[in-house]
């Protein structure tokens, strides 16, 4: 008996092999299409429209929006087609007299040739063009990235090369480099949080998540933010009564960054960007931030890599950033020179609780 099922056993398997279909007419699986936040390379992408006609668009409270062409290859080197509507969008960048470029801010349509392109869950999608050149969009690209390593309740970003066609004048601009950042609202649902927007202090937000924001924001020599006025920060919670999560984003008047136009306000007091200034609130019992180092100190050397294996960056940028980060460092492993900078907001004779001019206001 143990042998007739044997046969049979191997009759099967036989009989099963030599039907097997060959590879070259097998049953393909559809191919899955990237996201666009799954890959860290550079997009090439080319916008066609009335290009200058919206880059005049810039003082309006209610800008245009523009039918364009956006373009790229996708993996098979074949070129995608995408229609969308692009408006001038931000408040510093925007205007002429401080940049080359507005901030721009793209919309989908909600079918169409997208839904098989990397840019199939983007319903809008912002578009950070260089103010002054194309080295600082690399600097504050990075900037997001080093945040990223700190939270997922941050914005992704991915870099562009970016080339548009007038298509009035046929003239091309470009190339140059860009940010495509990541939607809050999509950002938000990562997370399985939901993006809100109230009147709070920070002392209001989830403490772990704020003190990690605020320690980010000292090592990059940002000052230019504030959760009471949603000054380049954006709320995330579960619901629209829940404890929420602070998210920055906007660091071109970072000291890391060190762009040409950027100043600290006036009100600080401080004389350079590159100057370090703790923007958290008053904390007494400074023992809380000490898990909060301990998460600096274990991603050390994955953010020191983000910028010594950077092939875009130039060696003196380099140099100088691995400098500066040594300072921040420097100072979080010395608990005397951390407990200075981190009680500053408890200084009644300092800056620490300046309102800074320019904020949003009601």
């Amino acid at each position: 008996m143990k042998q007739v099922l044997i046969l049979v056993f191997l009759f099967s398997s036989l009989t099963l092999s030599s039907f097997r279909v060959p590879a070259p007419f097998a049953i393909s699986k559809p191919a899955i299409v990237k996201g666009l936040f799954d890959s860290d390379d550079v997009l090439e992408i080319k916008l066609k429209g009335k290009f200058r006609d919206l880059l005049n668009d810039r003082s309006s409270e209610n800008p245009k929006s523009f039918p364009f062409s956006l373009s790229y290859k996708n993996e098979g080197n074949s070129e995608i087609q995408i229609p969308v509507k692009i408006k001038t969008r931000g408040h510093f960048r925007r205007m002429k007299d401080n940049c080359n470029y507005p901030p721009l801010l793209l919309q989908f349509a909600k079918d169409g040739p997208k839904l098989k392109s990397i840019f199939s869950e983007q319903k809008k999608i912002k578009l950070v063009m260089p103010c002054v050149d194309d080295k600082y969009i690399i600097r504050e690209w990075l900037v997001y990235k080093l945040y990223n390593l700190l939270s997922p309740k941050s914005f992704k970003a991915r870099l562009v090369k970016l080339q548009v066609e007038d298509e009035k004048n046929k003239k091309t601009t470009g190339p140059f480099l860009g940010i495509l950042l990541e939607e809050e609202k999509q950002m938000a649902k990562r997370n399985r949080l939901t993006d809100v927007e109230r009147k709070i202090k920070p002392q209001q937000t989830e403490t772990n998540s704020f003190l990690k924001l605020a320690v980010f924001e000292y090592l990059i020599g940002n000052t230019d933010w504030s959760v009471e006025y949603l000054q380049n920060i954006k709320l995330i919670a579960a619901d629209s009564i829940s404890v929420p999560f602070a998210v920055p984003y906007d660091f071109d008047h970072a000291g890391i960054v060190n762009a040409p136009y950027a100043y600290p306000a006036e009100q600080l007091q401080m004389s350079s960007v590159r100057e370090r200034r703790y923007r958290g609130y008053c904390i007494h019992d400074l023992k809380v931030f000490e898990p909060v180092l301990a998460e600096f100190n274990r991603l050390k050397s994955d953010i020191y890599k983000l910028y010594s294996g950077c092939t875009l960056l130039d060696e003196k940028y380099t140099k100088s950033t691995i400098r500066y980060l040594d300072e921040f460092y420097n100072t979080i492993n010395n608990a005397k020179a951390w407990q200075k900078d981190f009680a500053y907001p408890c200084d009644k004779n300092g800056t620490g609780n300046v309102i800074i001019k320019g904020l949003k206001e009601d």
